[in-house]
């Protein structure tokens, strides 16, 4: 990771927390369930996400030292999100995992029915978020709206885990797989980078198509990559033990396809992803640069 990439990821991650840990209220009617909220969000996470949006912004002409509010409140609405998912993936009628980014999941800290309840707060929280935009014409806030509902729904996000829990205990093919990853990672992955260009004021359908290409292409990749990590990892890169999806038998792209072939797929979804931007300049090189460290991470 070259040293200005390194510097605009945790400017990003700064940026966001500083964010949500303004917003989560920090008491409520409820004094667990809002310790629940804040316990899951502010622990420490990647913020993958929220970086795609600020590189998204970048990539269609918003300078990095001034990023509007709508871009800021579009970052900290993703994560809601994918913080929400992240409580729910884990409960025992889903993945039942006991760890994540190294710490006791939500629910084995606080039980399973507070849990439930923090996840649905947060998703309403990411909504409410998107909401309070104020410098960018609501017409625009609608399709940051639209957005990360289509891609976090049962369309999107939602559908992805319905697949996901499908596929316990059996065995499926190439197609299911990327589908169901299509759907349960790079959905999401691809909002955010396209929420990025909207909340800038973007409305070239050509330039939004092909920001969504380019997030499609690195969100597979990321699990891809994750399966790789999984093979050779003690802990991956979600602090999550490490055999979680051995343990529900479930197909990855290692157990399908093996080491070299993963890497060939990851390969070339990285081409794929750096031929999306070809139409770009020089200020999509944060998108550039993210696809080659998601492909390139060791952890």
């Amino acid at each position: 990771m070259t040293d200005g990439l390194d510097a605009f990821l945790n400017s990003c991650r700064d940026r966001t927390n500083l964010l949500l840990t303004n917003y989560l209220p920090p008491s409520g009617p409820d004094p667990l369930l809002v310790e629940a909220v804040r316990y899951t969000v502010l622990s420490d996470g990647k913020r993958i996400r929220p970086c795609l949006v600020y590189a998204g912004a970048t990539a269609t002409g918003v300078d990095t030292s001034c990023y509007p509010e709508a871009t800021d409140k579009a970052a900290g609405a993703v994560e809601l999100i994918h913080n929400y998912s992240l409580i729910h993936d884990d409960l025992p009628a889903m993945d039942d995992d006991d760890l994540r980014r190294g710490k006791p999941t939500c629910h084995i800290a606080y039980g399973e029915a507070t849990a439930i309840l923090a996840g649905d707060a947060l998703q309403a929280q990411a909504y409410a978020l998107l909401s309070l935009i104020q410098d960018i014409p609501a017409s625009q806030v609608v399709l940051l709206i639209k957005q990360l509902a289509q891609a976090s729904g049962m369309n999107g996000m939602v559908l992805g885990q319905a697949m996901d829990i499908h596929a316990t205990n059996k065995t499926v093919d190439i197609n299911y797989l990327e589908t169901m990853h299509h759907h349960k990672t790079a959905d999401l992955i691809a909002a955010s980078v396209v929420m990025g260009a909207l909340s800038a004021g973007t409305t070239d359908q050509k330039v939004l198509q092909a920001l969504h290409e380019y997030g499609m292409a690195i969100g597979l990749a990321f699990q891809v990559k994750d399966d790789i990590l999984d093979e050779i990892s003690d802990i991956n890169t979600l602090g999550k033990s490490v055999g979680a999806d051995a343990k529900l038998n479930k197909t990855t792209y290692t157990s399908l396809l093996g080491n070299d072939r993963s890497q060939s797929m990851l390969n070339g979804l990285l081409q794929q992803s750096l031929q999306a931007l070809d139409s770009f300049d020089d200020q999509a090189d944060l998108l550039r640069n993210i696809a080659h460290y998601i492909i390139n991470r060791n952890f």
